[in-house]
């Protein structure tokens, strides 16, 4: 089982990414600073938290648009699913 995330961590990380998207680069210590720039908060024990989840995010949307473009790019050259 994995770590479970708050819905306070991740309610604050998607509203952020949602108004300041240039500001977070999928990077843990630059999302960091631009978290402590952006959000005044009662701990760095929750800044890294919101930092780590926006970092999170970004990895997974990063991933998915590459697979994206893979799969526009070349449909033939992925692997058949067998089951």
């Amino acid at each position: 089982m994995g770590k479970v995330r708050t819905d306070t961590v991740k309610r604050i990380s998607r509203e952020l990414l949602r108004r300041f998207p240039d500001w977070f680069e999928g990077e843990f210590e630059t999302d960091k600073h631009a978290v402590n720039e952006l959000v005044t908060t009662p701990s760095k024990r929750l800044r890294n938290r919101i930092a780590g989840y926006i970092t999170r995010l970004k990895v997974v949307e990063a991933e998915r648009l590459a697979a994206t473009q893979v799969t526009e790019e070349a449909p033939e050259a992925l692997p058949e699913k067998t089951e």
